[in-house]
């Protein structure tokens, strides 16, 4: 029996190897997930977004518990930064999630963003693919705070939620370019500290002056308190009220088109690029390295060589 029907039998260590294999880059791993993208399809994507310190991982948390008091199955994708070290992700955001390692509902995987700008990691998607398949209702994905590059989610997730925190800038960094769009639902975590109801007059401010939204929907602005677990079920409710008007509008079929595009567009340029790293000579590559160096060619026309010499292989 292989990984993917181990899966959905319900073999969460199964799904583990899987992933691992996913994250490696691993061609048997990519074989098996395409035994399960059939099965998957089902389950309702959130992700979870903003600068680092704003308390992502506590609210993760919080969020995890009030899905399950609804009896909801979860899983959740955490990225955290790549050890400079191993490689591999520092494994901060599962630390404190620790209390959901023992529930059967509740399956919970830590990612390394390996260099991958924009948020995510590159395995992301193929992860939500193996927890969907895992039968999960809601999958949880918390990205990166990096900032403002951080807008790959909004392509992968069916609801986005924004958390900001008074007093660290993010009155100025929302409404930076690319930021203020991203979000469906925006989460004012800390919000006992001085400025967070100011804060929330700003941001509805900004909602009204703002033509750029893509649809009828004006996105909730839920003031939280993820230590002393304040605001959580609030929070959830405007994630089904979001999913509500998405299913109800059409849109989470738009959105889910442009998911299944930039997957495709990814595994082609990944494919073509492990292709090229496999089968092209590399002291080739390095003889095109060299007359870059010198200017004898251009990025351009060394790139179309090598795509070239790699369709004449195939042939």
């Amino acid at each position: 029996m292989g990984l993917a029907d181990k899966i959905l039998a319900g073999d969460t260590r199964a799904a583990a190897r899987l992933m691992r294999g996913l994250e490696d880059g691993d061609l048997n791993a990519m074989e098996e997930l395409c035994h399960l993208y059939s099965c998957t399809g089902k389950a309702y994507i959130v992700g979870i977004t903003g600068a680092s310190g704003v308390g992502k991982s506590t609210l993760v948390d919080k969020v995890i518990g009030s899905l399950r008091q609804r009896n909801m199955t979860v899983g959740v994708i955490a990225i955290d930064p790549t050890s400079p070290f191993t490689g591999g992700a520092i494994l901060g955001d599962r630390v404190r999630m620790q209390k959901h390692i023992c529930d059967q509902g509740v399956f919970i995987r830590s990612l390394a963003t390996r260099g991958w700008t924009g948020g995510l990691a590159k395995a992301a998607i193929s992860m939500i693919h193996v927890m969907d398949a895992m039968r999960k209702d809601i999958i949880l994905v918390e990205t990166v705070g990096i900032g403002q590059a951080e807008t790959d989610i909004i392509r992968v997730a069916d609801t986005c939620i924004l958390v900001l925190t008074p007093g660290m800038g993010d009155e100025i960094q929302v409404m930076k370019a690319g930021i203020m769009e991203i979000a469906d639902i925006f989460a004012i975590n800390k919000a006992d500290r001085e400025g967070a109801s100011s804060l929330k007059v700003e941001l509805q401010a900004l909602l009204e002056m703002n033509c750029y939204l893509p649809n009828d929907w004006r996105p909730a602005i839920v003031l939280t308190e993820a230590v002393n677990s304040k605001g959580i079920d609030e929070l959830v409710e405007e994630i089904f009220r979001h999913r509500q008007f998405l299913v109800s509008s059409g849109e989470i079929e738009k959105r889910r088109k442009e998911r299944a595009r930039l997957e495709l567009v990814n595994t082609i340029e990944s494919t073509i690029k492990d292709y090229i790293d496999a089968e092209i000579d590399q002291e080739y590559i390095e003889k095109l390295t060299d007359d870059l160096v010198r200017r004898k060619i251009s990025p351009g026309a060394a790139a179309r060589e090598i795509i070239d010499r790699s369709i004449k292989r195939v042939h």
